[in-house]
């Protein structure tokens, strides 16, 4: 993508598909949030997932771009039957513009949105109540990602726009105060096609000791270290993948020592290496997403709470590969691609139990439930698709 790309990929879904999205009741009109226990540890087998899974609904939160033609009004409230997978609409958020990315508080009382605009912004919202709590910028523009530091007491956030992340101190009720630190990334120049950088991830190492960004304008990951008292970040390390890569997205593998980046520009992904004590990361050879040779855009990778696969969302191909994970963690097979059911899936999540993945279709505006084989790694449809405007986070709980 070029330095326009954020734009870019904020309204190529409406114009591919948002009108035909349903739309959802008011706010005013929709039930109160059901209530969500905290998963239980994974054991890896598909028996035990079903004997925990929960009975009953359970609350859905949708992203999406209200400025978009055929976009939505604010964050979408759904819920989904753990079971089938089913989802059924029940309301929206408003006063919230453009919240394309949601994360959940670790004590689950107070939801977090990126709003991805040329001034962006994090909006917090109580969940018990649905009441936006407030909005802080960023400092920065486009806003994609956002996530909670795990002591519960930052919100951490990437300015796609502008290349720079962001800390925010969360207060005791959850509400959002100023910003205490941002850092642009400056070095090392941007990579092919690139006019500048263009930080698309921000997140904590699972030790907690680090906090990392990924750039897809610098082909970067850089490590920080976030002062807990202060909310100030110092850079540690950085790590390079090869040039042209456009690395978006990292997820660690459970066991903390390695991590799979998802890069968008030259369709391929990485397994990397972590060190807890440096916070050094080290980026393998490039893989197949086993898309071919078209322009696919990978966007998001998960792995499975066992540790045993990984799942890639494919925007061109509108597919999902499937990895088997090996070597504890170091290495990642090809398994194949399954088709998403919708158009260009901008984000996947599991839900707690890891029983169902939701995609996030953008083009579509969709969103499509599948089911997960604890034994196999294995995808099956659950069902029709959900509409839901310029479709781009799907939020589980």
């Amino acid at each position: 993508m070029d330095s326009g790309g954020w734009s870019r990929r904020r309204f190529v879904g409406a114009l591919a598909g948002g009108a035909a999205a349903a739309a959802l009741p008011a706010c005013d009109d929709a039930p109160e949030p059901a209530a969500t226990p905290a998963p239980e540890p994974e054991t890896g087998t598909s028996a035990s997932r079903e004997a925990r899974r929960p009975s009953g609904p359970r609350p859905l939160y949708l992203g999406t771009h209200t400025s978009a033609e055929g976009g939505g009004k604010g964050i979408g409230l759904a819920t989904y039957d753990a079971a089938t997978g089913r989802i059924t609409g029940s309301g929206t958020v408003t006063g919230v513009g453009d919240p394309s990315y949601l994360a959940l508080h670790p004590d689950r009382r107070t939801l977090y949105a990126v709003d991805e605009r040329d001034d962006g912004a994090v909006t917090a919202v109580r969940l018990a109540d649905r009441k936006v709590l407030g909005s802080r910028g960023t400092g920065g523009a486009a806003p994609c990602h956002l996530s909670v530091h795990p002591g519960g007491r930052w919100l951490l956030s990437a300015n796609y726009g502008s290349g720079s992340v962001a800390v925010h101190p969360i207060d005791a009720s959850g509400a959002l105060g100023e910003r205490t630190d941002l850092v642009r990334h400056t070095t090392p120049p941007p990579g092919p096609g690139q006019e500048g950088p263009h930080a698309h991830q921000f997140v904590t190492s699972p030790d907690g000791g680090h906090v990392l960004a990924v750039d897809l304008g610098t082909d970067t990951v850089y490590t920080y270290r976030l002062d807990d008292k202060a909310g100030t970040l110092s850079e540690v390390a950085q790590a390079h993948t090869r040039p042209g890569a456009g690395p978006r997205h990292l997820t660690f593998h459970p066991g903390g020592r390695y991590a799979y980046l998802a890069n968008e520009v030259d369709n391929t992904v990485a397994v990397c290496s972590y060190d807890p004590a440096s916070g050094r990361v080290e980026v393998g050879e490039a893989q197949s997403t086993g898309t071919g040779s078209g322009t696919s855009y990978p966007a998001q990778i998960l792995v499975t709470a066992d540790g045993r696969y990984a799942y890639l969302a494919n925007r061109g191909h509108n597919s999902l590969t499937r990895y088997a994970v090996e070597a504890d963690g170091a290495r990642l097979r090809l398994l194949g691609t399954v088709p998403v059911g919708g158009d260009f899936p901008r984000q996947i999540a599991f839900s707690p139990e890891g029983t169902l993945l939701f995609a996030a279709n953008q083009k579509s505006s969709t969103v499509t439930v599948f089911h997960v084989d604890g034994a196999n790694g294995g995808l099956r449809r659950a069902g029709e698709a959900f509409p839901s405007p310029v479709a781009v986070c799907a939020l589980p709980l």
